[in-house]
């Protein structure tokens, strides 16, 4: 490759790292390294449960013949009730035939979390005989097709909300219902003027409003605190669960323990880093400068691409992270160990770079498609047992390993070949040692 094209992919590199940079928002970071006003955030990297702190829960459908496609459907109403409850980066995960993983970073109210998520949350509504409900029956009308039908939850629109009593000044929860219930619920209230209408969520009873004229539409829960109300109107909207579920397992990660981890993760990858580069220096001399400037850039290539797949962050993706810093010094050490033999035999700087590199690359591309294929099958197995950080050491990985060959190939070699058009071209002992160097009769290829 010429001078002229080498200077320009190594500017095209030097817009990347910039570019990568600015993602990672070095500019707002404080000495610590925590980003200012964010501290579930890392350079702008969202923080697994283990790092941040948390709930932790399995649940277990109660029936043990359930179906796949009701366990699909208990997946997308916990996720919808986490979303609108504004948990930021869940974990919902399916494990097995009958259970769900469920992470909650942030949330350290496991009670809280349980009565959120698990819930089954099944409303319908009874015909009763007085205001205690004691003696009920269930609310049946004429729905589509002239079918008789109990009026449930079922026949809600997502439109739940809470509203301040401008009698009483509590929370309500008012409700509506889709084209069908209304009808449905017309000729309940019809027939039941005057008397209670029994609103029982998953069979306890909420309030027992009395019907004092034909509705339609729509309807209020009363007789909740603030909180109860939140929640059951953001069930409400993201649908009861098609089939009970038990909580089987849960753990309250203590923030205290996320900081400790997290302080400790940096620690480790700092020094780890930093030994690196220190033995990178002192054996490879010139070389260790490059491999330097090689591992900075890698360092900062990963960590935006991790934002850019928002990938969250935990203490397996760290240990994935330390692991790939290896990897990649590894990579540079097959291209010198090539590149000095070469110089040894006594090649030219410029014919040493090319030759090493075309020598290495089978090592290093053998080495690493091997490792990338382990952690692929690694990958899949953490998906069937439902474990959440085997997938994220896995993914994190394959994420470096493709990371580290381009640069190896893309920035460590434009930077060897820079050397070429400098003073250093000729001075082999900053490559290799003295007593190493290629006899000054040997002629230079």
């Amino acid at each position: 490759m010429s001078l002229r094209r080498n200077r320009i992919m190594l500017a095209f590199i030097g817009v990347l790292v910039l570019l990568a940079s600015l993602m990672l928002g070095f500019g707002t970071i404080d000495i610590g390294g925590f980003k200012r006003g964010s501290p579930d955030t890392f350079l702008g990297l969202k923080l697994g449960l283990d790092l941040q702190g948390g709930t932790h829960l399995v649940y277990r459908a109660v029936d043990p013949n359930v179906t796949s496609a009701q366990m699909d459907g208990v997946v997308d109403v916990m996720e919808s009730r986490i979303n609108a409850f504004g948990v930021s980066e869940p974990l919902i995960q399916r494990s097995g035939s009958n259970e769900i993983i469920i992470q909650l970073p942030g949330v350290t109210d496991v009670e809280e979390a349980k009565e959120l998520v698990g819930a089954t949350a099944q409303l319908d509504f009874r015909e009763c005989a007085d205001a205690s409900c004691s003696s009920n029956q269930p609310a049946f009308a004429a729905g589509n097709g002239g079918v008789q039908k109990h009026l449930t939850g079922e026949f809600l629109r997502p439109t739940a909300a809470v509203l301040r009593s401008t009698s009483t000044g509590f929370p309500e929860v008012a409700f509506e219902f889709n084209g069908e219930g209304s009808r449905m619920f017309e000729q309940i209230t019809r027939r039941n003027i005057g008397q209670p209408i029994g609103i029982f969520l998953d069979g306890n009873l909420v309030s027992a409003p009395v019907v004092q004229a034909i509705i339609s539409r729509t309807g209020r829960i009363t007789g909740l605190t603030t909180r109860d109300a939140n929640r059951l109107a953001l069930q409400l909207n993201s649908g009861a669960l098609p089939v009970s579920i038990r909580v089987v397992r849960e753990q309250d990660v203590s923030a205290t323990l996320g900081d400790d981890s997290l302080r400790r993760s940096y620690v480790a990858a700092g020094l780890g880093l930093g030994l690196v580069m220190l033995f990178m220096l002192l054996y490879y001399r010139m070389l260790g400068i490059i491999a330097v400037f090689s591992l900075i850039i890698y360092a900062v290539f990963v960590l935006a691409l991790f934002k850019l797949f928002n990938i969250v962050l935990e203490l397996s993706g760290v240990a994935a992270f330390v692991i790939s810093v290896g990897m990649a010094v590894d990579a540079n050490i097959i291209i010198f160990e090539r590149m000095r033999e070469e110089l040894r035999s006594g090649r030219t700087l410029s014919a040493a770079i090319e030759t090493g590199f075309d020598r290495a690359w089978s090592a290093i591309r053998d080495a690493n498609v091997t490792t990338f294929i382990v952690m692929v099958i690694l990958w899949w197995f953490g998906d069937q047992l439902g474990e959440p950080r085997v997938i994220g050491f896995a993914l994190t990985l394959m994420i470096a390993l493709a990371t580290s060959m381009f640069v190896a190939f893309m920035v460590t070699r434009p930077l060897l070949r820079f050397l070429v058009g400098t003073p250093l071209v000729g001075k082999t002992n900053f490559f290799v040692n003295k007593e190493e160097s290629a006899p000054s009769s040997a002629v230079g290829l």
